[in-house]
């Protein structure tokens, strides 16, 4: 007989982990998360926090958003990615970034109701941690995963408390693995990966300095500085990242994956954080350091039976384009609601199969597009004339080229600025962030093509209610003035249906089926006179149906069903919709 009983056991409390327990306690769900260390993120690792994560944040509440906005760098200061020789060195070049490009700008506020922000993982994991132990999460520190064994009725999973050195057992329905890039969950559930670990070595250099003469003008989160000859393959190539504006820093430094992991004393650090600031005689605060592996690896399953793993523990990659913590966060927002209607009975467990199919394509899309990124630096080391010699005099030289008045030189410069502006792939990708289109028996076909992207679908995110998509966010209003956007009124735990005037046989419907299937479907007749009108038009533009339509919104805000129009026997037809997205 177990030790403790509990609905869902989560293994690990980062931001994959933390969300979920957010969701499950704001769902009503019994469960216990668990962290094998004593606290939570002790380097600020993840930072980048996109429009979609600050999305499920805010349909956590609004204390929750207002909050990350308190402790992050806002956008305004993300903005100048910055190429250099040194920080107080000589710039090659810059790139506006994550949004603040005026043009980019302007599709990130048409996108969504939430600002994209920097936000280091040891303030969102303690804030999603609080948020959930708040609601009612049980949570245990020191407590380490040590194996599962599951059958027909749930998982049995053995765990160490690291205090006493004692094991005890937890009994669940279901265990969900969010112990991070070695997930033992993972490999203990069998889960099939794709690709490889351990592609490049890096070194992290956590420490405190006051940089504001070299980077206040020049607002960024990330400075890329080449120095050629100074490190593993010649390039040298290091990043001063920001953690907090402008006097907490990250540099992140490569070493030879083919050699162990090196040993970094203080004088090792303090010399590569000097010369890549610029300044020999910097007082400098060392903080810690760490080592760390570049991996392009994915599982192609992410849950076997009652088991389901989500964040890092499924894919494992570079922090390029920031994708690590938000796709760890999403995955909990599209797992956690059908783990909640399921075990409250109102959902089949078909239900949960979705999880794989819906998720299973973004960890090999995010995993691909990182491992990407870092190969697109490549254009850039041509472009300077570093990879046509190993000899740092003669490195330094071809980039020196660049600055000479020749047709040779003109032509470099040319080839410098068009590789720095293709690193918007890495940098200001919004439709890698935002393009989200789900295929699953948790989607209810409407018989209409998926729409074609009419731009790069990696830089741009394109609206659609094409069912799959990611509910169109537009700005509704009340007679009393109130502003409220469209993704505000679903979400939280419930479908949702929208319809207009003429659709009130949608809303009868939808009514009627709350009540027989014993769910949550909230109803928002948008329209003049209505709760909520449309005084812009912009919803009109955007719901791709008529007045007289229908869109059926899931709780994580993917449309889930649409009718372009109104429909004589309404009641059976959204009955046969919901029967089937809830696998009933």
């Amino acid at each position: 007989m177990a030790d403790i009983n509990t609905q869902v056991l989560v293994i690990g409390t980062g931001p994959a982990g933390s969300a979920t327990a957010a969701l499950l306690a704001s769902y009503g769900i019994d469960h216990l998360v668990v962290n094998r260390h004593r606290w939570l993120a002790n380097t600020p690792r993840a930072h980048i926090t996109n429009q979609r994560t600050m999305e499920v944040l805010r349909d956590l509440g609004p204390e929750v958003e207002a909050e990350a906005y308190l402790h992050a760098s806002p956008q305004e200061m993300m903005g100048n990615n910055v190429f250099c020789t040194s920080l107080a060195g000589e710039e090659i070049g810059r790139l506006q970034t994550w949004g603040t490009h005026p043009l980019s700008k302007a599709e990130h506020l048409l996108s969504s109701p939430t600002l994209m922000n920097d936000l280091p993982q040891t303030f969102m994991e303690p804030l999603l941690f609080k948020t959930a132990c708040s609601r009612g999460s049980q949570a245990r520190m020191s407590t380490q995963y040590v194996s599962h064994a599951q059958d027909p009725q749930g998982v049995t999973t053995t765990l160490l408390d690291r205090l006493s050195g004692k094991t005890f057992t937890v009994r669940s329905a279901y265990l969900v693995g969010a112990d991070g890039g070695n997930s033992k969950v993972a490999e203990h559930a069998g889960l099939p990966f794709a690709g490889i670990m351990g592609v490049a070595g890096s070194i992290n250099i956590l420490f405190k300095a006051d940089l504001t003469r070299f980077v206040a003008h020049r607002p960024s989160v990330l400075y890329w500085v080449l120095q050629p000859g100074s490190n593993v393959g010649g390039i040298g190539m290091g990043l001063v990242r920001m953690v907090r504006r402008w006097n907490e820093w990250l540099v992140v430094w490569g070493y030879d994956i083919t050699q162990p992991a090196p040993k970094v004393d203080e004088a090792f650090a303090l010399k590569v954080v000097r010369d890549l600031v610029g300044d020999p005689t910097l007082a400098v605060e060392l903080q810690s350091v760490s080592t760390w592996t570049v991996n392009n690896r994915y599982a192609t399953e992410l849950s076997k039976g009652r088991v389901f793993c989500l964040g890092d523990a499924i894919h494992r990659h570079p922090p390029s384009n920031g994708l690590g913590s938000n796709t760890s966060i999403q995955d909990a927002f599209n797992l956690a609601w059908k783990l909640a209607m399921v075990l409250k009975g109102q959902a089949g467990e078909r239900l949960l199969d979705s999880y794989n199919a819906e998720r299973a394509s973004i960890a090999k899309q995010i995993v691909t597009r990182a491992n990407q990124s870092i190969e697109e630096f490549g254009p850039i080391f041509k472009a300077l004339g570093l990879l046509d010699s190993v000899d740092p005099v003669t490195m330094q030289q071809n980039m020196d080229a660049r600055c000479t008045a020749t047709p040779e030189a003109e032509l470099q410069r040319e080839q410098v600025r068009a590789a720095i502006a293709a690193k918007v792939y890495e940098f200001d990708a919004h439709g890698v962030e935002m393009n989200h289109r789900y295929r699953s028996a948790a989607i209810a076909d409407d018989g209409q093509p998926e729409p074609a992207f009419d731009r790069d679908r990696e830089l741009h995110y394109q609206a659609t209610t094409w069912p799959g998509a990611r509910l169109p966010h537009v700005w509704l209003h009340s007679a009393d003035g109130r502003k409220c956007s469209t993704l505000d009124l679903a979400g939280k735990g419930r479908f949702t249906l929208f319809t207009g005037i003429g659709g009130e046989a949608w809303a009868e419907a939808a009514a009627a089926l709350g009540a027989e299937l014993q769910i949550e479907l909230a109803v928002r007749v948008i329209g003049p006179r209505q709760t909520w009108q449309d005084f812009t038009g912009d919803w009109a533009r955007a719901r791709e149906v008529r007045d007289c339509g229908a869109l059926l919104v899931r709780p994580d805000q993917h449309v889930a069903w649409r009718s372009t129009a109104a429909d004589a026997d309404a009641l059976a037809r959204l009955r046969r919709v919901l029967v089937q997205v809830l696998a009933r």
